[in-house]
């Protein structure tokens, strides 16, 4: 993964929607499921999305108060 703070502000929203997108797509996927595996599967994806757009937002806010 490339460092997050070499990012632009633009590049960091960017990445934060591809990410929102992301998640959206994977509790539709989700709804839909059947089997453990399957679910446990996109479980997994989601949690990982989720704590990527974590990360990614609180460098957005930390770059945020900085200026």
């Amino acid at each position: 993964m490339a460092d997050e703070n070499a990012l632009t502000m633009e590049q960091l929203n960017n990445r934060i929607a591809i990410l929102e997108g992301n998640i959206r797509q994977l509790i539709e996927q989700a709804a839909v499921a059947s089997g453990e595996q399957s679910e446990a599967r996109i479980a997994d994806r989601l949690s990982q999305q989720n704590d990527e757009k974590d990360r990614l937002l609180a460098i957005r806010e930390a770059r945020l108060r900085k200026s």
